[in-house]
């Protein structure tokens, strides 16, 4: 066994640490005098940040409306935030200031508008008209709480129900108040001694719009007489009422009520209803009334013109179905269908064919919001089939636990994926078209593919296209396969260290070109998976078991006991490929009784089917050691090029070849320093008990430790505000300081040591105490040598310092360009290739240790170090601090990103204080500081990334992901790209009256609403009432509702076009005489006051 001195290292270490320590003055000097200059083309004017698109389902979901000519859904939530969907690809999201719960919201059809009801008192009008749309009108009610709104087809006055019983009338035009109020002791009986609590509903009679439905929350339903102003008929009943439904015709309405009834009443029948049905309820057979069920919360009673009426219903189930899942019920004639979901239902819409109420409605899907999902029920197909969702509103499917974001990805690759994705495409949907297509597309400036990849609590991998503002699933790739399945509690094996969700995805590292992926899980599991179009089956998944020990036993001795050698392949920690037996029983424990040697999770030891796409490669986990549960994974990195991946934690760090499947390094963090160590370690206290479970990033320590990732678990939605930085609990005071965990790693070739003369392939290693450490690797050559010769791993003694923990490391060449680490093109490792294609193929792996083409042997680099508190550019080889920017004093950089932007690369930061910051290359100038958000969650940090051209992301709810740009082209560029949510669409024809029906004067009474409403019959309303509050809309937003916010008015104006020029003659004719009228006018005038006084006889 050969034996590794690490002394040598350590004489090479000194040298290291005196140039660290004498890095603190570059600041002062002009660093023109020792750098060549490099030209630097951005500058200020090219950034600029603006949010560009939501995406995924709205979070907490509050209410639904529909405008089934335009064809566009709108969701409201209760955070105040405004989600409209048109057709696939054409999305949009809009906020209300207040940020109060959206409670309802009704379209003006086919208007190009939208009003909004808020939880705080407010109606709100919006103009669809506009790409991004905004507020025209809002009114305040000051002394009443709205509680519902019902705004008739072609109407301009929107009926305001109150929480007294009040009905108030708005004008949609003006967004001013009439003076015409229905009040609730009008509306119900004198004699009626209590209140009828708030109104729930209001709808006109589809026959008749001067009659008014009012549905009274205690149960009482009033039939109001608009052009009396009386009540028609009071139809009382002992349960409160939900919600209220017409037959179109006009002549019966249903109501829901709490005890999971329906009653239908004839309009003209108060007494009784003609019809109580319990649709969930269990008939008795002595005729006794059925046992009462659960409200049902809301009911639609839509027609057919070729068969029975559909009664559309959600809640009513019996309340001993305990556990059951919330239902819609769909009741057609004689069949009743009972259709589960997977969520509580917040709201449901029937989408007919006609916007008409008086006309048969020909119900043709459901569109139902859930508390996380949206369904559209096709009621056209049997057995009710859902619609495929083309929205991506599965992004919360499990929760994010972290996210990357990809720009400018190889073009290749998403139809790759693609492919291997739509084979895991469910069947069983309708196979009609998404009814829900209104809108029209934008026109995409930007061609270039995007890839935003997440992972999840369940261990699952999302890879989204996400190319020109848009978002779509390609493929889901699920880790926890690899791993045995415990059935139940009892059967679980008890080395898990978290409590739930063991195989949530902590860390991602993706190469695109190599499609080489690896994954960090919180059970301290590593899988690296490779890319295949070929479906495999691996009859033993290879593993590796790694038993990473943080331990210092002596450290004050200034020689200190000689470290332990460092393993190479040839004798050390595990080199040779481990045999399927190793395969560890979860019982292993050491002879004092404390688990030892035992990972976190069972690898299946069965054969296991691999499908096209990621296919696992090689499965490692960390270890129990002495009863001590493995410390979760802070960074991680692969190189396909080299064929090695690399970890590390709190204990150290680890280096795996992956194609020899043998751990080539395996040291604690101190181990790395040598002698060298900057700090003075006090020995660690053991610790017996077992950590807390969890994997929550919610502690983020004072100015040196990444996120230790131990509190709940990744799922868990932690608002922690105060950010107060403490070390986790599992952690105890002696080893706080001591405890320095791996948080940057960056394979690259470049100068390792001051004295090289090339570039080769080594290994930057950043700690959370700001060290940067160097690792040399020695690669055997390629073809078949690399799978037989080890490579040696040494440590080469450089250390540079920063300030706070290392978070991204890059390299750029002597031109200011950046360098990308080594990789091995994409190519499917499944076929048998012939052996000369195969040797080509060896040969081109660019593994040799020869400077890149674009560098020749005397070019410097730059090395480019961005830590939590500061950014450092170090010329290589010299090792010379050539820039240096103190990035925050009293905050800390949470992400940071080097990317590239208008053809040249910047340093992009997002501070914990919620400023974003983007830096020049090399030089460090500041280009942009904005204030974007505060950080209010450990989800934004735990999601924050930036990519290449401006983008970047983070998840901004449980459920949503935002994108925006920093770059001021693609600000310019924004309005283009967005979709367009209005389109002019001919409102139908209304149903034909008949020629008997005109003739007896059956069919839909009209009714002059403007005479009824109007200022001059009804009057002002009270001032105090509400308060009108104009909208920040924009001329061009009230210009567009204004011609578009009542269709009479935009159906005047079209033949205000047409007929333009003959108005314009009217206009010089009605003109002409005005004038000779006003002449007129003043000629009587004048003769009536000459004979004003004068008597008949006089004249």
């Amino acid at each position: 066994m050969r034996k590794f001195n690490i002394r040598k290292v350590l004489d090479g270490l000194t040298a290291g640490s005196s140039s660290a320590s004498q890095q603190q003055q570059p600041q002062q000097h002009p660093p023109g005098n020792r750098e060549p200059e490099i030209q630097e083309t951005l500058q200020s004017e090219h950034f600029q940040l603006c949010k560009t698109v939501r995406h995924g389902f709205p979070y907490q979901p509050s209410a639904l409306a529909f405008d089934p000519v335009q064809k566009i859904l709108a969701v409201g939530t209760q955070t105040g935030a405004l989600r409209l969907f048109g057709r696939p690809g054409v999305e949009c999201y809009c906020q209300h200031d207040s940020g109060a719960a959206v409670i309802q919201l009704q379209f003006l059809i086919n208007e190009g508008a939208l009003v909004s009801a808020l939880a705080d008192d407010t109606l709100h009008l919006w103009n669809l008209r506009q790409k991004r749309p905004a507020v025209l009108h809002s009114l305040k009610f000051c002394r009443e709480r709205v509680t519902f709104c019902h705004l008739p087809f072609q109407s301009k006055w929107l009926y305001v129900g109150t929480e007294r019983g009040n009905i108030h009338i708005v004008n949609v035009e003006s967004f001013t108040l009439s003076g015409y109020v229905i009040m609730w002791n009008k509306a119900i009986e004198l004699s009626s001694k209590s209140h009828p609590g708030p109104v729930v509903h209001i709808s006109d009679n589809p026959m008749d719009e001067g009659k008014l439905l009012i549905g009274f929350e205690s149960g009482t339903v009033v039939l109001w007489d608009l052009k009396s102003k009386k009540a028609d008929y009071r139809y009382t009943y002992d349960e409160a009422i939900h919600s209220v439904a017409w037959h179109h015709e006009g002549k019966q309405f249903i109501c829901s009520h709490s005890d999971g009834t329906l009653t239908i009443w004839n309009v003209r029948s108060p007494a009784k209803p003609v019809q109580t049905i319990t649709p969930h309820g269990k008939q008795l057979k002595d005729g006794k009334k059925p046992e009462p069920c659960k409200p049902i919360l809301k009911v639609e009673f839509k027609t057919t013109r070729s068969g029975e009426p559909f009664i559309i219903l959600s809640g009513g189930l019996s309340y001993d179905t305990v556990g059951r899942r919330p239902c819609l019920t769909v009741m057609h004639g004689k069949s009743t269908a009972v259709l589960e979901m997977d969520y509580s239902i917040v709201d449901f819409l029937t989408l007919c064919e006609t916007p008409y109420p008086n006309d048969f409605q020909e119900p043709y899907a459901v569109v139902v919001l859930l508390e996380k999902d949206l369904v559209l029920i096709d009621l056209a197909q049997n057995g009710y089939p859902i619609f495929e969702n083309p929205y991506p509103l599965s992004i919360h499917e499990s929760p994010v636990t972290c996210c990357e974001y990809f720009a400018d990805c190889p073009v290749d690759l998403i139809p790759a994926l693609y492919s291997v994705g739509a084979r895991q495409k469910r069947q069983g949907y309708s196979k009609k078209e998404w009814p829900i297509n209104g809108g029209n597309w934008g026109l995409g400036a930007q061609s270039y593919p995007e890839i935003i990849i997440t992972g999840h609590a369940d261990g699952s991998v999302k890879f989204w296209d996400a190319s020109a503002i848009t978002l779509q699933v390609l493929y889901k790739l699920k880790t926890a396969k690899v791993f045995e399945k415990s059935r139940n509690k009892d059967d679980r094996p008890n080395t898990d260290i978290v409590d739930e969700d063991p195989y949530a995805i902590q860390i991602i590292s993706w190469c695109a070109e190599s499609r080489m992926l690896c994954i960090a899980g919180v059970s301290a599991h590593v899988i690296i998976y490779r890319f295949s179009k070929q479906e495999v089956i691996t009859e033993v998944i290879p593993m590796l078991e790694v038993r990473l020990l943080y331990e210092i036993n002596d450290v004050e001795s200034p020689e200190g006991e000689q470290a332990p050698p460092l393993p190479t392949p040839v004798g050390g920690a595990n080199p040779q490929p481990i045999p399927p037996q190793s395969h560890p029983s979860t019982s292993s424990s050491s002879s004092d009784g404390l688990r030892d040697n035992v990972p976190c999770l069972k690898v299946k030891n069965s054969p296991l089917k691999q499908s096209p796409g990621y296919q696992t490669e090689l499965v490692i986990q960390l270890v129990w050691v002495g009863g001590e549960p493995p410390q979760q994974i802070t960074s991680l990195a692969v190189n396909s090029s080299y064929g090695l991946v690399v970890f590390g934690n709190c204990n150290g760090i680890a280096m795996v070849d992956y194609l020899q499947k043998a751990v080539l390094l395996n040291l604690g963090t101190i181990e790395l320093y040598g002698s060298n160590d900057p700090y003075r370690r006090e020995p660690r206290s053991p610790r017996k008990s077992r950590q807390p479970s969890g994997a929550g990033l919610c502690d983020i320590s004072e100015g040196t430790v990444v996120p230790e990732d131990r509190c709940k678990s990744p799922t868990s939605d932690v608002k922690d505000n105060s950010f107060s930085r403490s070390r986790s609990s599992s952690v105890t005071s002696i080893d706080k300081e001591s405890r320095e965990a791996i948080s940057a790693l960056h394979f690259c070739e470049t100068f390792t040591r001051k004295a090289d003369s090339s570039p080769s392939p080594c290994l930057w290693v950043g700690t959370t105490l700001g060290t940067v450490l160097v690792i040399a690797l020695n690669l055997p050559p390629g073809g078949e040598q690399r799978l037989l010769q080890p490579v040696i791993v040494s440590p080469s003694g450089t250390i540079l310092r920063l300030k706070g923990a290392i978070l991204r490391m890059a390299f750029l060449d002597t031109t200011g360009c950046l360098v990308p680490p080594a990789y091995e093109p994409w190519r499917e490792h499944n076929v048998p290739e012939e052996k000369d294609e195969k040797e080509k193929l060896k040969k081109r792996r660019p593994v040799s240790v020869s400077p890149s083409s674009s560098q020749e042997i005397s070019e410097n680099q730059y090395a480019v170090i961005c830590s939590e508190k500061q950014a450092k550019v170090i010329s290589l080889p010299t090792q010379n601090c050539a820039y240096k920017q103190n990035i925050t004093e009293t905050s800390f950089v949470l992400r940071g990103d080097i990317v590239a932007l208008s053809n040249s690369i910047c340093l992009a930061c997002f501070c914990a204080n919620g400023h974003i910051m983007t830096f020049s290359l090399p030089s460090l100038r500041p280009l942009l500081d904005v204030y974007y958000l505060p950080l209010t969650n450990m989800r934004i940090a735990r999601t924050f990334c930036f990519a290449n051209n401006g983008q970047a992301l983070y998840l901004v709810s449980p459920t949503e992901i935002q994108r925006l740009t920093y770059s001021q082209e693609t600000c310019e560029n924004l309005q283009e790209m967005l979709g367009e949510l209005f389109t002019p669409v001919e409102t139908p024809e209304a149903p034909n009256r008949g020629f008997f029906k005109g003739l007896f004067g059956g069919g839909a009474q009209s009714l002059d609403r403007e005479e009824l409403f109007g200022e001059s019959a009804s009057g002002k309303a009270s001032r105090s009432l509400a308060q009108h509050i104009p909208g920040p809309g924009g001329i061009e937003g009230v210009k567009g509702a204004a011609s578009g916010v009542v269709g009479e008015l935009a159906r005047a104006r079209l033949a205000l076009d047409e007929r333009g020029q003959k108005l314009g003659d009217l206009e010089e004719r009605t003109a002409a005489m005005l004038s000779s009228a006003d002449s007129f006018s003043k000629h009587a005038h004048e003769m009536m006051l000459k004979y004003k006084d004068k008597k008949w006889y006089q004249f």
